[in-house]
């Protein structure tokens, strides 16, 4: 009967595609990292430490051995980051990466792939996925599979860990330069859209506000994005630019003579600051979330934020600030 009791709660609350799949074998046979992006909207209101208390416990039911928790907007807040991080949980000889989804209404999404030892974390596909319609049913199916799994992990955490990410970060920090880049009227500037960030890029799309977009809405984001990226540079922007829709390497920008490319980060204030190394004193909201552009020189991988901070949570604004203080000698 309990064996009974426990198919019903999986094929119940688990969707059927992924009800016939096993769970990856690095998450059963060495530790895991667990990334949360919870959303402010979903009700009722958890921080993302309360859902690590909640999904602990079932990650180490059905078999996993969750050695750390982190928020997953601070892990990938910029490829640089990304990559302090990773040389984290590599020395951890970290297997897995666990992340759990929490949307605004309130569905929590769990996906558990492999760690590629590199800034990437996970691959671009094969991610073992479950849905819930909340925290408790996930923690309930979690728990059933568990029953009729054999898991090599035995020396597990009974409760979550919060380890410090200040390394990761610190060593980000030192790339970001507070001032505008030269030659920019010699090279063209690459000029990314929505989607085309590559494979360290695909993290991000695990947050709760990206997460299940069609590849439609994608496609209409970008049309829509590049129309206004168009009418801002024609305006503000002397120099060459090139819009980026796909994914390139470096080396492939670098022949087509684009040494520069434009990153944007979105994020807290106050997180940004702290990750570029400025200081925060002057904030009178650091929760607010802004758009923040700043210029990655490819050739020796160099990071301009500006002069002046010109963040701004309008895309458009932040843009045309940043732009105009590339005038700034």
């Amino acid at each position: 009967m309990k064996y009974l009791f426990a198919l019903l709660m999986v094929f119940a609350f688990v969707r059927p595609s992924m009800a016939q799949n096993a769970l990856p074998e690095t998450f059963l046979d060495g530790k895991s990292i667990v990334l949360i992006s919870n959303s402010p909207q979903a009700r009722p209101s958890f921080s993302w430490e309360t859902l690590a208390n909640e999904i602990h416990p079932a990650l180490v039911l059905a078999g996993g051995d969750p050695v750390a928790y982190y928020e997953l907007e601070d892990v990938a807040i910029s490829e640089e980051v990304q990559a302090g991080f990773a040389a984290m949980f590599s020395k951890r000889m970290i297997s897995s990466i666990v992340i759990l989804t929490r949307k605004a209404n309130g569905n929590t999404v769990l996906n558990i792939g492999p760690f590629t030892n590199n800034k990437n974390m996970i691959p671009t596909n094969g991610m073992w996925s479950m849905e819930a319609k909340e925290i408790g049913q996930m923690k309930e199916s979690l728990a059933a599979i568990g029953l009729n799994i054999k898991s090599k992990n035995l020396m597990v955490l009974e409760v979550p860990e919060f380890p410090s990410g200040a390394n990761a970060t610190a060593s980000a920090a030192q790339r970001y330069l507070n001032r505008n880049p030269l030659n920019l009227d010699v090279f063209k500037l690459g000029i990314p859209l929505s989607g085309a960030a590559g494979e360290s890029g695909y993290l991000n799309t695990f947050r709760y506000d990206l997460l299940g977009k069609s590849e439609e809405s994608i496609l209409a984001e970008q049309n829509e994005e590049r129309n206004g990226l168009q009418a801002i540079f024609t305006q503000l922007y002397p120099h060459q630019g090139e819009f980026l829709s796909s994914p390139r390497t470096d080396a492939d920008l670098i022949k087509d003579k684009v040494q520069f490319v434009l990153m944007r980060i979105e994020a807290r204030e106050s997180d940004l600051m702290q990750n570029m190394g400025l200081p925060t004193d002057s904030l009178t909201d650091g929760d607010r979330i802004v758009v923040k552009y700043y210029i990655r020189f490819l050739v020796r991988n160099e990071l301009y934020i500006g002069p002046v901070w010109d963040a701004d949570p309008d895309w458009r604004v932040s843009l045309g600030n940043f732009l105009n203080n590339l005038k700034i000698k």
